[in-house]
């Protein structure tokens, strides 16, 4: 409807039940194209159907120059025993083999219930990764204020589909947390998963 055509690329907008819909899939398409220059055109009639086009800078075969690492950067690795929440299996597969083969030891739970029952079980968890919009009736910010209350000292960081002024602003998290937003790199998780273990 135009109605909700209007609203389909704001953060955390969906037409879904609380448990089906984050209202953060159309608006990650909208961020992740509009960070490579492109834009996003979308076209609907009910009854009809709906299409989406999105539209891309032309790419070039070659980097420039200053694209091009001097040197790669040796990978920073740990051993500490991190609590990985996230309730996308595939995206917790990969988190996993990741942090695996950085050195670290995982453990996982797909929601804010099975997080606190493996903190309560556990004392040696370092750190607390958990996406911020999860199913169950706690979102990742509430997971964490729970699991400090069980251990005050746990390291924590969120990440998210969207960005972080969005995931803010919105009130979802509180100003100068520990963010690292979807999609990242191998490197890129390491260095925010070391940098936050040795605050």
């Amino acid at each position: 409807s135009k109605d909700h055509m209007a609203h389909v690329f704001e953060p955390f907008f969906t037409t879904k039940s609380v448990d089906t819909g984050t209202g953060l899939g159309l608006s990650m398409v909208y961020g992740f194209v509009k960070q490579t220059g492109g834009h996003v055109r979308i076209y609907s009639e009910p009854a009809e159907g709906t299409t989406v086009k999105l539209y891309f800078p032309r790419c070039s075969d070659s980097l420039p120059a200053h694209d091009v690492p001097a040197q790669i950067k040796p990978m920073l690795c740990g051993k500490e025993t991190i609590l990985a929440v996230e309730d996308d299996a595939q995206v917790l597969l990969q988190l996993v083999a990741q942090l695996t083969g950085l050195g670290y030891e995982v453990v996982t739970a797909s929601a804010g219930a099975a997080a606190l029952d493996i903190l309560r079980a556990r004392s040696d968890i370092d750190l607390l990764l958990t996406d911020v919009v999860l199913p169950g009736g706690m979102n990742g910010r509430q997971i964490a204020t729970a699991a400090q209350a069980i251990w005050p000292n746990l390291k924590v960081l969120y990440t998210s589909g969207y960005s972080e002024t969005a995931i803010v602003h919105h009130g979802r998290l509180d100003k100068d947390i520990n963010f690292l937003g979807k999609p990242y790199r191998r490197s890129q998780l390491a260095s925010k998963v070391r940098m936050v273990l040795d605050s």
